[in-house]
């Protein structure tokens, strides 16, 4: 890559970026977390690159892995002329994440499919241990030209500890308020993000109404409900909250019962549901389907006439489109995930971040110093070329017949 392409490249970086997301792929494999705001990233010196003819193909890959859509090639030392080499950090060697970091490098290789040109992928496998990411990340940003990964929270933390050489787009957050190093920057998933969007969402809708704020007792369901509270009472309005009891993932029988005195008592103007959809189902079995209800990817059962849940139709909520819009022109150009069911969403989510963060990866490579507006599979996705600022704003659809509606500032 020329000194003067990848100079332009740190500087669209030193502008900085600020990315929000969804989904509680936050329990089992800790992939989403807090986010913070913004990250600041000044041009790192860039290396003297020696142009050399093209390798055969452009996807190379660093250790000997079965890999479906890497393509085994001489490794080179540097991209060619013109082109920029792109390394995609995932624990695809890890026990626990490989499923998760397959669906996220089958999403990015989907992208790249799409869009190759410009571009040389570098596909570095590591496991999940710090040790052997840090060693991975390190190799791969000796060679590279900007690096995607890593997808563990913990590993995103270390890297951010460490020296990064290299323009870095972390597919996770660190799980704190780090201010990050100023080449790092994170477009991972959140389901905090999508609370506060679904807060603003409903304060348009409800500008003087009071929520009642629904949660479980799980982690994730604290966060989301957390963060839908704080933007909420930032809008100038309050909210009440009530913690539900659950058993085996169910809302217990008596704390439903209760629920329903206090509603009966004191009704809300809607409900945001930091559940579950089976929960969710629940509550609107108790307390019927006439109050208004909100809620984030967290509350989608799924698409499909066979999965319809009669309970949840008319909720609100946001998702990606993806999920939630099949005929969205972002989302009808790429392939959908092998194997996709709606047992397995997160995986889902995963491979649309997948092939947005490559489509954002390409287009900071190849227009620096732009602004950037991406229509993208995981939401609309703006990228200011001067404040340091990244938006992802999801998808607002109302459940119907086990099918999605667009949905509207209206009640």
């Amino acid at each position: 890559m020329p000194v003067n392409k990848l100079a332009s490249l740190a500087a669209v970086l030193a502008s900085g970026l600020l990315v929000g997301c969804s989904t509680p792929c936050s329990a089992p494999g800790g992939l989403c977390a807090p986010i913070e705001t913004n990250t600041r990233l000044p041009p790192p010196a860039p290396p003297v690159l020696a142009p050399i003819a093209p390798p055969p193909e452009a996807i190379v890959t660093t250790s000997p892995i079965d890999v479906p859509d890497a393509i085994d090639a001489p490794q080179p030392a540097l991209a060619p002329t013109g082109q920029t080499r792109i390394a995609l950090l995932l624990p695809l060697n890890s026990a626990t994440l490989a499923a998760a970091a397959d669906a996220l490098r089958a999403g990015f290789m989907a992208a790249y499919e799409r869009d190759r040109a410009g571009v040389i992928i570098d596909l570095v496998p590591s496991d999940d241990t710090l040790d052997a990411t840090l060693r991975a990340y390190r190799d791969a940003a000796a060679r590279n030209d900007m690096v995607v990964g890593p997808l563990l929270r913990p590993a995103v933390a270390a890297v951010a500890a460490g020296p990064v050489t290299k323009p870095t787009l972390a597919l996770n957050h660190p799980g704190d308020s780090t201010p990050l190093p100023p080449s790092m920057l994170t477009i991972g998933l959140t389901i905090e993000d999508e609370a506060r969007q679904v807060a603003a969402w409903a304060h348009a809708d409800f500008p003087t109404g009071r929520p009642l704020v629904l949660t479980g007792t799980a982690a994730w369901q604290r966060r989301l409900a957390s963060a839908f509270h704080d933007h909420w009472n930032k809008l100038g309005s309050t909210a009440y909250q009530v913690e539900l009891a659950l058993v085996d993932g169910h809302i217990a029988d008596n704390a439903l019962a209760e629920l329903k005195v206090r509603v009966d008592i004191d009704a809300p103007d809607f409900i945001f549901a930091a559940l579950d959809p089976e929960q969710l189902r629940q509550v609107r079995a108790a307390l019927g389907t006439s109050l208004p209800a909100y809620g984030t990817s967290s509350v989608n059962p799924g698409r499909g006439a066979g999965t319809s849940v009669a309970e949840l139709d008319g909720v609100r909520m946001l998702d990606l489109p993806w999920q939630v819009q099949p005929d969205h022109p972002a989302a009808m150009a790429y392939p959908r995930r092998a194997g996709e069911n709606r047992s397995a969403p997160d995986l889902d989510r995963l491979y649309a971040l997948g092939i947005d963060a490559y489509r954002v990866a390409r287009e900071m490579a190849l227009h620096p110093g732009q602004a950037i507006t991406l229509d993208g599979v995981t939401g609309q996705l703006k990228i200011q070329a001067q404040a340091p600022r990244f938006e992802r704003s999801e998808l607002p659809v109302i459940y119907r017949g086990g099918l999605f509606e667009a949905a509207t500032n209206t009640k």
